[in-house]
């Protein structure tokens, strides 16, 4: 299987910034795109930011402008570049992947990936 990991996310006050990472290993044959969701509480998980393997990118309209997806394809890493943060970005963040790994006997699967989530709080 695939496995995502994260890492970045903390305690700021507004209108600081942060920056997410997360990395993708395991039984890897490949990876096509790849984003970060959050989840606030008592809401439901919804997208912020993809990447494509060819570099195109999407945002949902609150982060654009302020947020900036970026990835290195070569080491499977997709980054989230988080600025002017505001108190409605506090969320756990979550890393996805769309892609294909090794499975039993040697059959490549189609599957997708999600990492573990880290927090990110912004207050003051």
């Amino acid at each position: 299987q695939v496995q995502l990991m994260e890492s970045g996310g903390g305690l700021v006050q507004p209108g600081g910034s942060l920056r997410l990472s997360c990395v993708a290993s395991g039984s890897i044959f490949s990876i096509n795109a790849m984003g970060w969701y959050r989840q606030a509480p008592g809401k439901q998980r919804e997208l912020v930011a993809t990447i494509t393997s060819e570099g195109s990118t999407n945002y949902t309209a609150s982060v654009k402008g302020r947020f900036t997806i970026s990835r290195f394809n070569i080491k499977n890493t997709v980054n989230l570049q988080m600025n002017s943060l505001k108190p409605e970005d506090t969320a756990v963040y979550y890393c996805n992947a769309d892609g294909r790994h090794w499975g039993p006997s040697g059959w490549v699967l189609p599957g997708n990936y999600w990492g573990q989530g880290t927090q990110v709080s912004v207050s003051s």
